[in-house]
């Protein structure tokens, strides 16, 4: 059994690529940035906990819940493309945060008011950041190939 590869079309290839100016990849960079941001906040706020409270109390639940996106009652996409992206060495950076005063409190776990008690954390985001980071690789490897497939037609 014989075989034949024709390097040409590896060698033009490469040149495509070679091209793609520092502005169209870091772009680029900052789209995947994005979309895992985007990800991330749609499992954690899914996941994220809201109060049940009895009727006539004044309280609301999800206070906790619309943190994720600052009290806005935006779609995680919409929240995480309006982000700013941020560049240290070779790292594309989007920080999520949830300002809620007691969000770490539900997050990690707290002594009870008498202190003499624990309530256990919830881990709401700690169980979402597990579950991006396994699908993350493939996620990432769609977007290069639909980017690739897009510039170098």
């Amino acid at each position: 059994m014989s075989g034949h590869f024709d390097y040409h079309e590896m060698q033009e290839f490469r040149q495509k690529v070679q091209q793609l100016d520092d502005a169209t990849r870091s772009k680029f960079y900052e789209d995947c940035a994005k979309e895992l941001a985007a990800r991330l906040l749609g499992k954690v706020i899914k996941r994220t906990p809201v109060g049940v409270y009895p009727p006539g109390s004044g309280k609301v639940g999800g206070t906790l819940r619309r943190g994720w996106t600052g009290g806005k009652n935006s779609k995680a996409t919409a929240y995480a493309n309006a982000q700013t992206v941020t560049h240290s060495g070779h790292d594309y950076i989007i920080t999520i945060t949830n300002p809620t005063e007691y969000a770490s409190y539900v997050e990690s776990g707290h002594r009870t008011r008498n202190h003499k008690g624990w309530v256990k954390g919830q881990f709401f985001l700690r169980i979402s950041e597990k579950e991006l980071m396994q699908s993350a690789p493939g996620v990432l490897e769609r977007k290069i190939d639909a980017f690739l497939k897009g510039y170098l037609k």
